[in-house]
């Protein structure tokens, strides 16, 4: 039966198809569970959706469960266990405990489970139920949403990925660009993945804002629109790479949708007496006094630019940082605050990759894209561009050796011979560099820089990472992701140090508790053990209350879960002698 296995007759019948409803929840009572402080974060999950919208997913068989393999993804998430293969060094039983079950199912298993759970887009289609429900909880949130791309790297070699910029490390390498929608908090919405990219405003305009003009609540009737001509749907921020007056243009007069983003290419320094101090208010309640200065202001050209609000920020060292908004209802302080807030969106990205391995691969399949006809990149004119690249160089070499030569003749008569025989082969050379420059100049005009891609040589084409189970396993780190969110804010009320909050539910995560089940009084008492000191263990117990308040249920059983901390015992102050 394997290690920590004590269910032989439910695993038995599993084998022979006896089990339908999989394994019970049965809780024992046990003390020093490791990893027993994720407990505390069930009614966050839950709350985030974790428990919901199952009927999308496939039904599983055996012994384990959907619900189980789910609730062991966040659990897997929450503890920093980023990888499934992670789990054979981990105590199988340990796990298991936390779940109501003898131990969590062994690698091979969970995978298997994993990969019935990502059939038929399922995953997607979870998510996408997901993302519309956190939109409607928090309408106010989903006014303002902020787009920016990511770009998830890939080291193998199943496919020839193509490459794109990595502005983190500021190189050109081989990945997948995903585009992310996050609220002004920095909590995630849904992402885009873009095997084929062609940058921020084609994915805006194919794939996120037909999505948003469904998923959006609260956007203004018709008639609202047409009373107010200053009214938008809703307002999208990101950088400077989707700078683009017609881009602007188009949405504003076609969809009613404001963009905010910085002005990326400013005119001339506004006199410093236009700045005045200002009080500006953040999305989280913080305020903030910047020097802020408005004007009215024309991008682009005549027939597709248009006028946008300027809000340009004075900081101490003289600079000054423009920001242009097409939102015209809004005041130029609100969307100072808006942009000003992107730093969520990228400590977001920052937080994923770090702690929750939002980049890492879950499968190691490659698959046809399907069905697309995209422009892509042509490989002719790639070329053409790196031998234009290469004659550039060299041309500018001898140009420079040239002019070397000019500026210092040699004076005498014995090297005057060879210094001209220099400059007669360095411009032999120059010229004869100018006339390749010159016929490439001309094959690459006739070179179209893309091409469709079914028109792709066979040779040229690539596969899109195996998206399936990447999907499930995102999904289920943005619920926990949302949840860990959710205890932060609760424990940073009773912390001085505000950005503390998240070491400290991490810590608390990964503490042990003492697990006591009352069938009787239908209640399971979980009793989180002490952290390090006792600042740490009041902003625990403030949680905790918080969790009692909730009287959230296990799920599949009738237990109510009640949260308690351990008393420090008097010895723990002692120094031995």
């Amino acid at each position: 039966m394997g290690i920590a296995c004590t269910r032989p007759c439910e695993r038995v019948m599993a084998a022979i198809g006896l089990l339908p409803g999989g394994a019970s929840t049965e809780f024992q009572s046990c003390r020093d569970v490791s990893y027993g402080g994720v407990l505390c974060a069930l009614p966050a999950l839950a709350e985030n959706g974790l428990f919901c919208h199952w009927e999308t997913l496939p039904v599983l068989s055996g012994y384990y469960t959907t619900s189980q393999v789910i609730l062991l993804l966040a659990y897997m998430a929450l503890c920093r266990i980023k990888a499934v293969e992670q789990l054979p060094y981990e105590t199988p039983g340990e796990l298991g405990k936390l779940m109501g079950l003898d131990r969590i199912p062994e690698v091979r298993c969970l995978r298997k489970k994993m990969s019935q759970l990502s059939q038929d887009e399922a995953p997607q289609r979870w998510a996408g139920v997901l993302s519309l429900e956190w939109m409607e909880r928090s309408p106010e949130l989903a006014g303002t949403l902020y787009a920016d791309g990511h770009v998830r790297l890939y080291h193998g070699k199943q496919t020839p990925l193509p490459r794109r910029y990595v502005s983190r490390q500021r190189l050109c390498l081989r990945g997948t660009t995903d585009y992310w929608i996050n609220d002004a908090l920095g909590q995630p919405f849904f992402s885009v993945e873009r095997p084929i990219d062609q940058g921020l405003l084609e994915a805006l305009r194919s794939d996120v804002v037909p999505r948003l003009l469904k998923d959006v609540p609260g956007q203004p009737t018709a008639e609202q629109l047409k009373a107010d001509p200053y009214l938008s749907r809703f307002v999208i921020v990101f950088d400077r790479e989707g700078y683009s007056p017609a881009f602007f243009r188009e949405m504003w007069q076609e969809h009613r949708i404001a963009c905010i983003t910085y002005h990326k290419y400013p005119k001339e320094r506004w006199p410093e007496s236009e700045f005045t101090e200002t009080q500006v208010p953040m999305p989280r309640g913080e305020v903030l006094s910047l020097k802020l200065a408005e004007r009215g202001s024309w991008i682009g050209d005549r027939r597709e630019g248009l006028w946008v609000r300027e809000v340009r920020k004075l900081n101490a060292s003289g600079h000054q940082t423009s920001l242009i908004s097409t939102a015209y209802g809004q005041l130029g302080l609100e969307n100072a605050g808006r942009l000003f807030s992107r730093w969520s969106q990228e400590n977001f990205f920052r937080y994923m990759m770090q702690h929750f391995a939002i980049d890492a691969l879950n499968e190691y399949r490659t698959e046809a894209i399907p069905g697309t006809n995209q422009p892509v990149v042509n490989p002719a004119r790639r070329e053409l561009d790196w031998q234009q690249r290469s004659l550039k160089s060299k041309l500018t070499q001898r140009q420079a050796r040239f002019a070397a030569l000019t500026l210092h003749p040699q004076a005498e008569e014995s090297e005057i011979e060879q210094w001209e025989r220099q400059k007669a082969k360095l411009q032999e050379e120059i010229e004869q560099l100018e006339n390749e420059l010159t016929v490439l100049k001309a094959r690459m005009a006739s070179t179209p820089k893309h091409v469709a891609w079914d028109d792709l040589p066979q040779e040229q084409k690539f596969e899109r990472l195996a998206p399936s189970r990447k999907r499930l396993t995102d999904t289920v780190k943005l619920v926990a992701y949302r949840a860990e969110t959710v205890l932060a804010s609760i424990v940073r009320e009773k912390l001085s140090h505000a950005d503390e909050a998240r070491s400290l539910i991490r810590d608390l995560f990964r503490s042990d508790v003492d697990i006591h089940p009352d069938k009787a009084a239908g209640v399971l008492g979980v009793r989180v053990h002490t952290l390090a000191n006792p600042r740490s263990n009041r902003a625990i117990q403030h949680l905790l209350d918080h969790l009692n308040a909730a009287e959230f249920t296990y799920p599949g059983t009738n237990l109510r879960l009640t949260y308690t901390l351990a008393a420090p015992s008097p010895n723990d102050a002692k120094v031995p002698s």
